[in-house]
């Protein structure tokens, strides 16, 4: 109503577009962020567009890297899951430093190893190198990521953080869509090295960005967070709290079905299916659009309902898409389209899940935030580095570890959804958090 507008512009009203032309709302953000909201989002959509630049763009390259670096199949795909291990576990360390030194910090330095780790990767002469430099852009990226999460419950409550956070994956999932043409196209035109320069080139234009314009969002820093006695404390505060369980679980559940698509797609695709890169390319842009498309719903959804209903809609987009793929493929049904199809309606659920989940996840812990984003983002890291092993083991030149394990993973997030989520999906303060 009309009093609370007063209210909203002493916090600092961050503008909110509507999906497709409704009408325009407003975000309140904590009063002591000086930066304007589009700086925030736009900041936002960069730090979080670095995972995806990293996975995405890669995909095209690595039967390439396989041959060009005389690995097995399995060993060229250890290059991505020594980045998401390394990710996970980074993020276990990145948390509790930018609660103690502040976010910018990490995001500097974060951005800067990131870059060199590309330059490096770029030069890799045999694979155990390039799965070195991989897993150093992992530790990176723990850096970069779970320090952009924490700057969503620096500046916003729960709910408004998550319609954040999806305007932010919006821009993210544009950048998605781009990723998959850029790499197959570079690979083509040049070799896989210059993809791993094109990630540098991303990193570096992102750590100018941040320089010139981010400003520190952490309202106190914590100088005991890295404290061996208050860190096992924390972590045990979070990982006991219910709407915290089932917020992390659901998003690990959501990302292991992405994750197998990144792992496995571009195998079955261009080896199995016999597509062509650009055409591997285009199918995985298609991708990122559906998930793009999960983003704005996500908006609308929690706009109208809240999170525990947006959740619940999404699970049924997963369950759907995951278990349509495999009952497609267990009638023998092996082409593109069989898998394409219903990953479009696994992706849109997880462009409902992924920012639902995160501003979920963080939500109860405002004076701890980077710490609880760290946890939340090791549990995605760790279940798609199990996944990737399943993967590399399992692989048999047919499509059913791709389709069967992206079909178990919409199973488990309704599971989940329904009710973990929809038990303990109401964000409040946890008790003893200050």
């Amino acid at each position: 109503g009309a009093s609370a507008a007063p209210a909203r512009a002493a916090a600092g009203a961050a503008p909110r577009c509507g999906l497709l032309g409704s009408a325009p709302m407003t975000i309140p953000m904590a009063a002591h962020s000086r930066m304007a909201p589009r700086t925030v989002v736009l900041t936002l959509t960069l730090l979080m567009g670095v995972q995806p630049v990293s996975t995405d763009l890669y995909l095209p390259a690595l039967p390439t890297i396989a041959r060009s670096l005389g690995a097995t199949l399995a060993a060229a795909q250890f290059t991505l899951s020594a980045l998401i291990l390394a990710f996970g576990v980074g993020q276990l360390a990145a948390g509790p430093l930018s609660d103690r030194w502040g976010r910018r910090p990490m995001l500097l330095g974060g951005l800067g190893c990131y870059v060199v780790a590309s330059l490096l990767a770029a030069t890799a002469p045999s694979i155990g190198w390039l799965i070195a430099w991989r897993a150093l852009q992992g530790l990176a990226l723990a850096a970069v990521v779970t320090t952009a999460r924490s700057i969503i419950r620096d500046l916003y409550e729960p709910l408004d953080g998550a319609r954040v956070m999806s305007r932010a994956l919006t821009g993210l999932g544009a950048i998605a869509v781009v990723g998959p043409l850029v790499g197959a196209t570079v690979v083509t035109a040049l070799d896989w090295h210059a993809v791993m320069l094109v990630l540098g080139l991303f990193g570096a234009v992102t750590l100018a960005f941040v320089t010139r314009t981010f400003e520190e969002t952490v309202p106190q820093r914590d100088p005991r967070a890295t404290h061996v006695a208050t860190l096992l404390r924390n972590w045990w505060q979070i990982v006991r709290d219910p709407t915290f369980g089932a917020f992390a679980l659901l998003g690990a559940a959501s990302y292991s079905g992405l994750f197998v698509f990144l792992a496995s797609s571009s195998f079955v695709f261009i080896d199995t299916l016999g597509i062509s890169r650009a055409a591997y390319g285009a199918f995985a842009s298609s991708q990122a659009f559906a998930y793009l498309l999960g983003t704005l719903l996500c908006r609308r959804l929690l706009g109208r309902h809240g999170l525990r209903v947006a959740v619940r809609i999404g699970a049924a987009f997963s369950l759907a898409g995951g278990t349509t793929m495999a009952a497609l493929s267990l009638t023998g049904w092996h082409d593109v389209w069989a898998i394409m199809l219903p990953n479009w309606l696994f992706v849109l659920g997880h462009g409902i899940h992924q920012p639902c989940s995160q501003a979920g996840a963080i939500g109860p812990f405002p004076e701890k935030a980077g710490t609880a984003a760290s946890l939340s983002g090791f549990a995605m890291m760790a279940a798609a580095f199990a996944i990737g092993l399943w993967l590399g083991h399992s692989f048999d030149g047919t499509v059913y570890p791709l389709t069967l394990t992206i079909g178990a993973c919409g199973v488990a997030v309704a599971a989940i959804a329904w009710t973990l989520v929809e038990r303990h999906g109401e964000v409040r303060r946890a008790a003893g958090s200050t």
